[in-house]
């Protein structure tokens, strides 16, 4: 399990999390909501180990995420804009960065990892230059499969999608989280958090003010929920 348990981050005088608890369980799709500045980087950024809480604890898989390193080999991330090699296909991507975490796979495994998250097999040699936002996120979920990585965290990763992109990334986590792969997304999009979610967080000033099962809110609740929150 992914849990966060009173994380607090303090920046001078200002809190950027305040008391932030939380978990995501397998095969779970988390979806946190709220403005620029609310703190949902700031708790990627704790899980990825790039910043320390100022008090607080973060663990994934029981495991401390400060504690030890290794850690990471459970998760992947996904960023707004996916950071891979335009000059490199994405089965060159997908060997690439596969290696890097330790892992060798045939061309044929690679493909693979292409197929499951719905790649158009006739761009798989092309340069990634040339591909979509949507194109180049698939090759980014690609490489967290092949990473066999546990959770998937995810920051506005709907933005700048068009319909159809969007439609075949809701798919894609509905297959991950089939798999048992769990996800936690920061997002500002209320449909998709709706419409992908097992659960939806919304915060406000580092703190999580609202929490709710996706089954008992419509997109028009939440919306209404989220513009009074804010």
């Amino acid at each position: 399990m992914l849990k966060a348990i009173n994380l607090c981050k303090l920046y001078s005088d200002k809190f950027a999390l305040k008391d932030l608890s939380f978990s995501v369980a397998p095969g779970e799709i988390f979806c946190l909501l709220g403005q620029n500045g609310a703190g949902k980087t700031t708790t990627i950024n704790i899980f990825l180990g790039l910043i320390r809480p100022t008090s607080g604890e973060a663990f994934i898989n029981d495991i401390s995420v400060f504690d030890n390193k290794s850690v990471r080999n459970f998760i992947a991330y996904i960023p707004e804009t996916v950071q891979l090699y335009g000059n490199l296909s994405s089965i060159e991507n997908l060997d690439f960065f596969s290696r890097l975490a330790g892992a060798v796979y045939t061309k044929k495994e690679l493909i693979g990892f292409l197929r499951q998250v719905n790649l158009e097999e006739e761009v798989y040699q092309k340069k990634l230059s040339t591909y979509s936002k949507g194109m180049r996120q698939k090759v980014g979920i690609a490489v967290a499969l092949a990473k066999n990585a546990a959770y998937i965290l995810m920051d506005e990763p709907t933005s700048g999608l068009d319909p159809k992109a969007s439609l075949e990334f809701a798919n894609t986590c509905r297959e991950l989280s089939a798999n048992g792969v769990g996800v936690f997304m920061a997002t500002h999009d209320i449909f998709n958090a709706v419409n992908i979610g097992s659960r939806i967080g919304i915060m406000k000033e580092g703190a999580l003010i609202h929490t709710t099962n996706t089954a008992n809110i419509t997109a028009q609740q939440l919306q209404d929920l989220y513009i009074k929150t804010i």
